[in-house]
């Protein structure tokens, strides 16, 4: 099956919502059209200039990167300059560009979540939470045979997700009624006369903040001219999301060692460390690229170490005064291991739409730092 730059935005949005994203990034769609067909797509942390000359060269249709390709508003595009040659480049190739940044971070099963796993913690719980999700109950009234139709559209706009399932939906059959009036153009019946028809009552969960999207999925594929659906608020726990993820080794070490086991599984030369060697480590905050300003976060939630990267100079002292040891294994190494995951993500999603689609992350991604002995 030929795929679309919108089809597989759409798989995106399912892995990480462009809604969790924080309100100065910019993600999404950045360069090209969403109806432009895909058939190689490039995974990368950034998107430069020898990432785009690499794309073009290898056929790649469209780049899926973790980074924005601009986070300001552009008032010229000089081909002299280094972001107008990338802009060049991608248009001359038809190539799409499309980021997840800070709605990858947050996203369960993202960046931080990937962190985690690889450094070996356990029980893993949010670090800093950003966003509370509440949640709504959608019912629709469905004929029978138009039920299947309707259920997989409102389920694969996002709605039905519990825990980490998704695709839930409960349905009860019934008998409908209605009498078409004068001016209507019903699916079933005629004006003027009482109508029976079986129907299903098709119910499931659905975020709030996406309700609106659903219920036009579910108008487009719902037969009736005016569709009888019900919104109910719940009061529902409600879903968090945030930034950095805490949880704790299976046994207490040295900070020397965690230190040594942070670097073989990011496979790094080197990390920096600051704190004392021989503190007993056992609970572990992480944040993916840049993590500093969780320092507090990592304190307060009682973590001995927190592994991030870019950390200045006074933050470390900041650390290490609240008896917090700091780990600064690199933006680059602490980003990097989540681009595997989201092409296995986007791997599995063309096997079972049966989409004639490469995904893969190539040799365009680099650290823009290098490690001298």
């Amino acid at each position: 099956m030929s795929v679309t730059c919108q089809m597989v935005i759409d798989e995106m949005e399912k892995l990480a919502p462009a809604y969790l994203a924080e309100d100065w990034d910019h993600v999404g769609l950045l360069v090209g059209d969403p109806a432009q067909k895909v058939k190689n797509i490039l995974v990368v942390l950034d998107v430069t200039l020898p990432t785009v000359l690499y794309a073009a060269e290898q056929k790649v249709d469209m780049i899926i990167s973790h980074h924005p390709l601009f986070f300001k508003g552009l008032d010229k595009i000089r081909t002299d300059k280094n972001l107008g040659n990338i802009l060049a480049v991608l248009l001359k190739n038809n190539i799409a560009v499309y980021a997840a940044h800070t709605n990858l971070d947050i996203a369960p099963g993202g960046v931080n979540d990937v962190l985690a796993g690889l450094v070996g913690l356990q029980d893993i719980l949010i670090l800093q939470v950003t966003r509370v999700e509440k949640f709504n109950k959608l019912v629709v009234f469905v004929p029978r045979p138009h039920a299947e139709p309707v259920r997989a559209a409102i389920l694969d706009a996002g709605a039905g997700h519990i825990g980490k399932y998704s695709h839930c939906s409960f349905t009860a059959a019934g008998m409908g009624t209605f009498m078409p009036l004068a001016g209507t153009s019903p699916y079933i019946g005629r004006q003027n006369r009482l109508e029976s028809v079986e129907e299903v009552r098709l119910e499931t969960v659905v975020p709030a903040s996406i309700s609106t999207k659903v219920i036009q999925c579910l108008k487009a594929v719902h037969p009736y001219e005016e569709v009888a659906y019900d919104l109910y608020p719940l009061t529902n726990p409600v879903v968090s999301f945030g930034l950095g993820r805490t949880g704790s080794l299976k046994k207490p070490q040295s900070l020397t060692s965690f230190a040594s086991q942070v670097k073989q599984v990011l496979q790094i030369p080197a990390v920096k460390v600051a704190g004392d060697a021989n503190q007993p480590i056992q609970k572990v905050a992480v944040c993916g690229g840049s993590g500093a300003e969780l320092i507090p976060a990592a304190a307060k939630a009682g973590a001995k170490v927190l592994v991030t990267g870019d950390v200045k100079y006074h933050q470390a002292q900041e650390a290490v005064s609240m008896g917090l040891s700091v780990i600064d294994a690199g933006h680059f190494a602490t980003e990097y291991p989540v681009l595997s995951h989201v092409v296995n993500y986007l791997k599995q999603s063309a096997a079972s739409n049966q989409w004639d689609l490469t995904v893969h992350s190539g040799g365009a991604n680099q650290d823009i730092f290098h490690w001298y002995d």
